[in-house]
């Protein structure tokens, strides 16, 4: 059974830092591509970032260029998002989702057949 579960949320400070974690299982890690998605009160669910173990890193919004990161532990079968110099508009749920192939990341959520139950980040300016 694919499971995805986020941990590492919480609330922070505006100009301060969180690292969210992603565990997989039930899939052979490093044949997936894996995003990060986020989805505020009343918004779409937004494409952050993604990353293949092939492909590399595709970032997707511009409004978290520069500020956050993903990157992947293999040998954990993990994914992490770090989130640095967080603004109040970060505040949002954060989902990890896996892709249908190595390869291909989509900044779509069909894209993604598998979702964790997401993280709250609650921002305070």
């Amino acid at each position: 059974e694919v499971q995805l579960v986020e941990s590492g949320g919480g609330s922070a400070q505006a100009g301060g830092s969180l690292r969210l974690t992603c565990a997989a299982s039930g899939f052979t890690f490093d044949e997936y591509v894996i995003g990060w998605f986020r989805q505020a009160p009343g918004k779409e669910r937004e494409a952050l970032l993604c990353i293949s173990s092939s492909e590399g890193i595709t970032s997707y919004a511009a409004s978290v260029e520069g500020r956050f990161t993903i990157a992947s532990d293999n040998a954990r079968n993990t994914v992490y998002l770090q989130m640095n110099n967080l603004k109040h508009e970060d505040t949002a749920v954060y989902y990890c989702a896996r892709g249908r192939s190595k390869r291909y990341c989509s900044e779509h959520t069909l894209g993604y057949p598998y979702w964790g139950q997401g993280t709250q980040v609650t921002v305070s300016s």
